[in-house]
């Protein structure tokens, strides 16, 4: 049962970050969050906001996957939490490897921790 919770709260809690995520990219990537996450300067937040808006939206698929496994009944809802969990591991391996090593830490780890709890939990 604890391990259950905790996987639960860990699945929530990367849903959480995938939103968060989101608001950062697609609306305050050239607001002053946004430029302190990318380290850009104005116009450069400027041009690549257009993409940063639509990486922010696959983050918000990713958040409505988790909240749709937390709220689905199981064994889907199982399934549907180790499949986004997955994906957000996957793109947190290509993206700390690709773009910002920092990535690895921000959304990898977590999402393999949270994926591990819920295989737990099983």
């Amino acid at each position: 049962m604890a391990v259950t919770v905790v996987a639960t709260v860990l699945v929530g809690a990367v849903a959480l970050l995938h939103g968060y995520i989101l608001v950062l990219e697609m609306f305050l990537w050239e607001k002053a969050p946004g430029r302190a996450l990318s380290g850009f300067d104005a116009e450069l937040a400027r041009r690549t906001a257009p993409l940063a808006a639509n990486q922010g939206l696959y983050n918000g698929f990713l958040a409505a996957g988790l909240v749709w496994g937390l709220l689905a009944d199981d064994p889907t809802g199982f399934r549907v939490r180790v499949f986004f969990l997955a994906c957000v591991l996957v793109a947190g391996l290509y993206g700390g490897l690709t773009a910002n090593r920092r990535i690895l830490l921000a959304q990898a780890l977590p999402g393999a921790v949270a994926l591990a709890a819920v295989l737990a939990a099983g």
